[in-house]
């Protein structure tokens, strides 16, 4: 959905807000909230940064594949889920090689799907959604070394997660008891897709926490496309505190320099961009290295996968691929499939792309058409051990940052960074740390 640019008000504003993803509308509503006047410009035509749904010949395509975690404590206090109307993916996924498939599922979901994971011969021949399932993914020593994993990370508080003893996703998977092979075979590709690496360099902390909030929650789109969620927070703010289509070329110590060369003044300034623009705007500031991926959209004479059922590669040639169709109807116009096949890196092909699909579903793919493909270089910021879990907002007089690259790379990590930023702020204009330069 495309909504006209406004204009940016004249003059000055207590607080100005640099950027409309979750991060920035956070930091915002809860400054509104705090009464406090914020003023939020967004650059782009509608909000959301990253969280953004296009409409490419009717159908709703995502700004790349996502999915929305309904066990994040900051979407469970800012959203109303109900109005989103959250359709789920079926819990767990089916990791595929081309010669068959094996689903892996938390059997204390869906306990009649356990038997898949436990050893066993080749199940008959068929197509991919039945037939071609093949049973003894794990051994039970694994099976068992995961599920006190899935019990400690499913039941222990956040705050223990977060204090337990650092390395890396690998590491800490071995440690755990997992072996090699199934690292390698099974979690691996499926947590690249989750991380945006392969190597599984992801801080263990960070893992721990992903991993609990998928064995807590729902994975789940909103029927209008990722783009309902950062609408919906954007809607509480007045109407004229959010300018569209307005972008900041400089920050200053008075305020801040528009594209157009106008100046609004400001108390304060917080920087809700990503990495790039914020290094940008905040000259010094330090910023994580980002992972990339690009996203290809294919439009399906019939569904390849009667199931909204995420397929992870095995052999990790693509990251995965599903039929968001079967998971939201309503984004395709026609009764074709939509389907969404995702690759590491932004210089991914879409030929390849499309025929590994092809390979991994058992189906032909020379009438699927090509809808849109999305190369997103600043997709999660990485988050290799040591990683900071959260940081600080302040990173000058009056200056502040936030992001979901100031924190755990997530939905609650971008509202908690926002939410950190309105705390930070509202304490300093309290204690007077704060003011114009003609108050100085």
């Amino acid at each position: 959905m495309t909504h006209h640019a406004v204009q940016a008000p004249a003059g000055a504003a207590e607080v100005i807000v640099v950027g409309a993803g979750l991060a920035g509308l956070a930091c915002a509503l809860d400054l509104t909230a705090a009464g406090r006047d914020a003023l939020v410009l967004e650059a782009a035509d509608d909000v959301g940064g990253r969280m953004r749904t296009d409409v490419v010949r009717g159908f709703r395509l995502d700004r790349g594949f996502q999915v929305f975690n309904t066990a994040y404590p900051q979407v469970r206090r800012r959203l109303e889920l109900a109005a989103l109307g959250l359709r789920p993916f079926t819990p767990g996924f089916l990791l595929a090689d081309g010669r068959g498939s094996r689903r892996v599922v938390d059997p204390t979901r869906r306990p009649g799907a356990a038997g898949d994971l436990l050893p066993a011969g080749l199940l008959p021949t068929g197509r991919l959604p039945a037939g071609r399932l093949r049973g003894g993914l794990l051994p039970l020593r694994d099976l068992a070394a995961l599920g006190l994993l899935c019990a400690g990370d499913a039941v222990l508080p956040a705050a223990l997660l977060k204090r337990l003893p650092e390395t890396s996703t690998a590491r800490a998977l071995r440690r755990a008891g997992v072996s090699r092979r199934t690292v390698d075979g099974v979690l691996r590709p499926f947590l690249a897709g989750v991380f945006l690496e392969e190597g599984l360099e992801t801080s263990s902390r960070l893992f721990h926490l992903v991993w609990r909030s998928m064995l807590r929650g729902s994975l789940c789109l909103p029927r209008d496309g990722i783009g309902a969620v950062p609408r919906q927070l954007a809607a509480r703010l007045p109407t004229d505190r959010l300018a569209r289509g307005t972008r900041v070329e400089r920050v200053t110590a008075d305020g801040v320099v528009l594209a157009d060369g106008s100046v609004l003044r400001a108390r304060a300034v917080v920087v809700a961009t990503g990495t790039a623009q914020a290094a940008r705007l905040l000259p010094g500031l330090e910023v994580p290295a980002v992972r990339a991926v690009t996203t290809f959209y294919h439009a399906a004479p019939v569904s390849p996968l009667r199931e909204p059922t995420l397929v992870v590669d095995a052999g990790r040639q693509v990251l995965n691929t599903v039929v968001l169709s079967e998971v939201v109807p309503g984004c395709s116009p026609d009764g074709r499939a939509l389907v969404s096949t995702s690759v590491l890196g932004t210089d991914a092909d879409e030929r390849a792309a499309r025929a590994r699909a092809g390979v991994l579903y058992g189906a032909d793919t020379s009438a699927w058409e090509p809808l849109a493909e999305y190369r997103i270089a600043e997709a999660l910021p990485a988050g290799p051990a040591p990683l900071p879990l959260s940081r600080g907002t302040r990173f000058a007089l009056g200056r502040y940052v936030c992001g979901d690259h100031r924190a755990t790379g997530s939905v609650q990590g971008a509202l908690a960074s926002g939410a950190r930023a309105a705390r930070e702020v509202l304490a300093d204009l309290a204690g007077g740390a704060v003011a114009t330069r003609s108050q100085r």
